[in-house]
């Protein structure tokens, strides 16, 4: 079996972290069929994915994302390819997370 470690840190704080976690689930349910399921925590969640083929856990914490995954036999031959487009969605949420409010105009 293929195995893909992805490592990401950040500075949201749990709240936000778990926002962008959620999100990135509804993703991979809609682009890629997966099944998620989220286990709040106290100080982290784990959102666990499969489909055939595929199985794995995103852990999110105040200050790290985590994920690993298996490839199945026949996957594990795209592993570059889909390491490549996970890492390219966590990291598009993760920058628009860091994207602030515009400064409000100041009385004249």
């Amino acid at each position: 079996m293929a195995e893909i470690r992805i490592h990401r840190d950040h500075d949201l704080g749990l709240k936000k972290a778990r926002e962008i976690a959620w999100q990135w689930a509804e993703q991979v349910e809609e682009k890629f069929d997966m099944e998620c399921t989220v286990l709040e925590g106290d100080d982290e969640d784990t959102v666990t994915f499969t489909r055939s083929g595929v199985k794995g856990e995103l852990t999110v914490t105040a200050t790290r994302f985590e994920l690993v995954a298996q490839l199945g036999f026949l996957l594990g031959a795209f592993k570059a390819t889909i390491e490549g487009e996970i890492q390219k969605e966590l990291d598009t949420l993760l920058a628009g997370s860091k994207k602030k409010a515009p400064a409000k105009k100041k009385p004249a």
